[in-house]
């Protein structure tokens, strides 16, 4: 049993020795534990401050690309030198790397194929009474679209066994914790929560520059994910609420038709009714078409699952 822990890094040549510093180097159920970064094209010493706390692999993106960008390589890295459980953490220090050997057991055992760090958001200190409630509201969305019953769906801090980490996809410019947990859903993943602690603040998030902006691309986000993975749904519900639309109008003019105005009275209605009707069944087709590219799209990530199940990990 390997795990492999896992950090994506810009610039953190000042928070990332702390961090390494709290990593574990045993941890229970597993026979080798090693350390993975992600150099994110950092302009700072973080690569250098990385090799010297011993972290064991060093993968460097030419320019930065991205949170997101630098979980799939961590994954792919990962999974690439033979992890049988990949455990991804911030470089920031924000999660208490004692708490990865909590974290993990879950994973370890077999009881679940991705275990989520459940920090206590209503007493953190340092989150502010805004922040708290759209974290809050942003979990209740995410449980509600993905099915599973996590309370804290933007926390960072997860482990994942091989099996999930073959089978997620991440296609996010942004961020992955939203989308992958609405992937795990869709694919029937096994998904836990665990408690964990945090440490103090050491920098401001990188992630985004303002609450306005974090909440425009998390919804982007969301819906993108979901439209994705349950593409009928969405334009199927949305198709059928416009024909119904439109045939109440026609129905009003019926209405009217036979019992008041005659054949000169609501003629608006019978318009707007009939183009309606017609919307809705468009966009319904359209779902049916959007719903036909997903399932391409499931028969493509099976290949790519196989490919990279069969792959041979380079040590």
């Amino acid at each position: 049993m390997k795990v492999i822990i896992v950090i994506p890094c810009y610039n953190e040549a000042a928070t990332l020795p702390a961090a390494l510093a709290d990593l574990p180097r045993k941890i229970p159920g597993a026979d080798e534990v090693e350390w993975l970064i992600v150099d994110d094209g950092s302009r700072d010493a973080t690569v250098d401050v990385a090799r010297a706390g011993g972290v064991h692999h060093v993968i460097r993106h030419k320019r930065n690309l991205g949170l997101a960008a630098a979980f799939r390589t961590a994954l792919d890295a990962a999974l690439a030198r033979g992890a049988d459980v990949i455990v991804g953490t911030d470089a920031d220090n924000q999660y208490a790397g004692a708490d990865i050997a909590t974290l993990a057991a879950p994973v370890i055992a077999g009881q679940a194929d991705v275990a989520v760090g459940r920090r206590d958001i209503r007493n953190l200190p340092h989150f502010s009474a805004v922040k708290k409630f759209l974290q809050l509201a942003g979990s209740a969305v995410v449980r509600m679209l993905s099915g599973l019953k996590i309370a804290d769906a933007t926390s960072g801090f997860r482990a994942y066994n091989r099996e999930a980490a073959l089978k997620l996809v991440v296609l996010s410019d942004f961020s992955y914790t939203l989308e992958t947990l609405i992937e795990a859903g869709y694919k029937g993943l096994t998904v836990t929560d665990v408690p964990i602690r945090v440490n103090p603040p050491t920098r401001p998030s990188r992630l985004f520059t303002s609450v306005p902006q974090y909440l425009r691309r998390s919804v982007a986000t969301l819906a993108r994910a979901y439209v994705l993975f349950r593409p009928l749904r969405v334009f199927g519900a949305a198709g059928l609420i416009v024909v119904a639309a439109g045939a109440f109008l026609l129905a009003r003019f019926l209405f009217f038709y036979f019992t008041v105005a005659g054949p000169t009275g609501h003629v608006q209605s019978l318009l707007m009714g009939g183009v309606l009707v017609i919307l809705g069944f468009q966009v319904v087709i359209i779902g049916l078409l959007a719903d036909l590219i997903a399932a391409n799209r499931r028969l493509l990530e099976d290949i790519l699952y196989r490919v990279k199940k069969d792959r041979r990990p380079n040590g």
